[in-house]
């Protein structure tokens, strides 16, 4: 639903537009695969280590170095930034390019960093991908030749009203979820972890936010960026943990960083819209009485 309205609403224009805006693309690309894992994995695991060994066990630690290499959320990131007023074509762009990356560059890192060396269904996946995302995009984008784009302009204050009410699906699905699966934490960890997570990734959110406004991209091209560059995703980061890293004893640490920020990227970005919807009316208005 969320790629078939993505795909209606976008003009094939905007879609190439979003592709060849290759600074961009590279800027979140090297976010999401080298600042993630080099400049906070690596940093907050050894300080943890060294400063606060009896907060996290090891496994845990390794689980938080095995977040910060996964690649961007799919659904989420791109709902986020068409709720919030962002540039939805560069979101899709830079989800699929960041999903299609992983399959080799998170594979990579977790070479890197643990010496576990996989070979994953590079075609499976992308196969996937291209159902998930690609197919309803295409749809969207061959019904804006009918009469269905003049209906969904009639009424595009509904469909965004059934995008926000999809959002709050998610987060309530990605909390039901992670509650009702458990993490298998114990009580101390899951403290350390309720306090470091929501910490780090609103840090990120606004660290993102900050470098892509002074990079000097425009203001929709910003949402998308901080968006899409602070998003770990589970739908991918899950299977391929437990494919890695399968028959290790420490499978569950691994998982629990990523199943534990799951519901909270989903919950904080929610929080955030209203003030990013203002920040993207706030900057249009000034951009449009400039010109």
């Amino acid at each position: 639903f969320i790629f078939l309205l993505s795909g209606l609403s976008l003009e094939l224009t905007e879609l190439t537009e979003a592709f060849a805006n290759f600074r961009l693309n590279t800027a979140v690309q090297l976010s999401t695969f080298v600042a993630w894992p080099f400049l906070v994995g690596l940093p907050i695991t050894h300080a943890f280590a060294k400063f606060f060994p009896k907060y996290l066990p090891s496994s845990l630690l390794d689980g938080l170095l095995i977040l910060t290499c996964l690649p961007t959320t799919v659904n989420m990131c791109i709902l986020l930034t068409s709720t919030a007023g962002g540039n939805v074509a560069s979101a899709l762009c830079n989800a699929v390019i960041s999903n299609v990356a992983g399959i080799f560059v998170t594979p990579a890192l977790l070479l890197k960093f643990f010496g576990a060396e996989v070979q994953l269904p590079f075609f499976d996946m992308v196969w996937k991908l291209c159902n998930k995302v690609l197919v309803p995009v295409a749809m969207g984008q061959v019904l804006r030749k009918t009469k269905v784009v003049a209906l969904y302009k009639q009424h595009s204050k509904k469909f965004k009203k059934a995008q926000e009410i999809v959002l709050l699906g998610i987060v309530w699905n990605a909390f039901c979820n992670a509650f009702s699966k458990g993490i298998g934490l114990q009580v101390r960890d899951f403290c350390v972890l309720l306090a470091l997570l929501p910490a780090l990734h609103l840090g990120a959110l606004a660290t993102f936010f900050k470098i892509f406004e002074t990079a000097g991209f425009q203001s929709k091209d910003v949402v998308a960026g901080m968006f899409c560059a602070s998003q770990k995703t589970l739908a991918f980061g899950l299977p391929l943990i437990n494919t890695i890293f399968e028959g290790n004893p420490n499978l569950a640490a691994f998982c629990a960083p990523i199943m534990f920020i799951h519901p909270l990227q989903a919950f904080l970005g929610s929080l955030m819209i209203p003030s990013i919807e203002r920040y993207v009316s706030r900057k249009e208005a000034g951009a449009n009485k400039d010109n």
